[in-house]
């Protein structure tokens, strides 16, 4: 079965072009209330959206079909969630070490040792052993539930409801191409991470022998950490949108990330802004979980028993519309650029689903 290189929302960004030539531009593509029981008009249009705008479109998706989301969020994401607030798979002593070993390679190289940095080292160490002790749980569930999103968004500007036994089936067969897009996007993060401390301990290390003091070492390192942070802001919207591309288009691995680089160009703006908001909201809830249930009870503890769980569906919350925000991020480059270069591109979940459904007929 042949399969082409591009997905567009089924009965929306591939109708675009018919719309242009029939001198019909239609407003931005919206989502009715749910209580007027009314589907996506066939007449929306996408146009290079703001993150404001992504983000009210990714509300009226999800108030479209809220169970199918709830579902997934409950099923796929809490467990995530609740394992990586928790921190129960973490061997603080593994941090420890880890911790200590970047001190002394701090220290080596003339970073002066301050709280700040302390901290820094402690955060990085327990980031590095969380990603490793959590891996297997990240490479299925969470990579399931990213898949689960994208489809259900798929599924909304198909003006169809989330079906779980298509799913599994289209699942089942594109599950190779999205765990190798996972693995090389794992690869870009550690390769960013990696690059940044050896340039930290490189630069420091020489304005360390010039004979600076320890005190003005630090303002090039802060220097430095700035750029790094922009630069992994941006390596991390590409592999969302790449995780995107693996699921809607046929490509993977560095094909699904050269296509995700070229995609946002022009709309990094955007992507940033919706991933500082997505980080802020994490950050938020983890350091509420951090001082209301690791530090803080009342009592007996009977606090934990409700702000836990309670925490754990906030954080999975902000999850869930952080990779419902990256599907419509992408939808709206890709749509702007179909309609910029006059191109269409064949739905390859449909392909697949309906390829599925005639071999079950047959």
């Amino acid at each position: 079965m042949e399969m082409s290189n591009g997905l567009s929302p089924r009965h929306g960004i591939s109708s675009i072009n018919r719309e242009k030539n029939e001198g019909n531009g239609g407003p931005n593509l919206q989502i009715l209330d749910l209580e007027t029981e009314n589907a996506i008009r066939s007449d929306h249009h996408f146009h290079s959206m703001s993150a404001l705008e992504i983000l009210r479109e990714t509300v009226r998706i999800l108030r479209y079909n809220l169970s199918g989301f709830m579902a997934i969020a409950a099923v796929l994401i809490c467990p995530v969630s609740a394992v990586l607030l928790s921190n129960v798979f973490i061997d603080q002593y593994l941090v420890k070490r880890l911790s200590l070993r970047l001190l002394l390679v701090a220290n080596s190289s003339g970073l002066p040792i301050k709280p700040f940095i302390k901290q820094s080292c402690q955060k990085l160490s327990e980031s590095v052993v969380s990603a490793t002790m959590c891996f297997p749980l990240f490479a299925t569930l969470s990579l399931l539930s990213k898949a689960a999103v994208v489809y259900s968004v798929d599924c909304t500007y198909s003006r169809k409801k989330f079906d779980s036994s298509k799913f599994f089936v289209i699942v089942s067969k594109i599950w190779k191409r999205i765990l190798i897009t996972y693995l090389w996007v794992c690869g870009v993060i550690s390769g960013c991470i990696t690059l940044f401390l050896v340039l930290l301990v490189v630069v420091s290390s020489v304005f360390s022998v010039m004979g600076f003091p320890p005190d003005l070492i630090l303002y090039p390192a802060m220097v430095i950490g700035l750029i790094f942070s922009v630069t992994l802001a941006n390596a991390i919207i590409i592999c969302n949108i790449a995780v995107v591309i693996s699921v809607l288009e046929d490509v993977s691995g560095p094909q699904a990330l050269l296509r995700s680089s070229s995609l946002i160009k022009g709309q990094t703006q955007v992507g940033l802004l919706i991933f500082l908001g997505s980080t802020i909201g994490m950050a938020f809830v983890e350091g509420l979980f951090e001082h209301r249930v690791k530090t803080l009870s009342y009592g007996d503890g009977s606090s934990r028993i409700w702000e836990g769980p309670l925490l754990v569906v906030m954080y999975s919350f902000v999850v869930l519309i952080d990779s419902m925000n990256s599907t419509v991020f992408y939808f709206s480059c890709k749509s702007y650029r179909m309609e910029s270069t006059d191109e269409e591109s064949e739905p390859v979940l449909e392909a697949l689903t309906l390829h599925s459904g005639s071999s079950d007929t047959q």
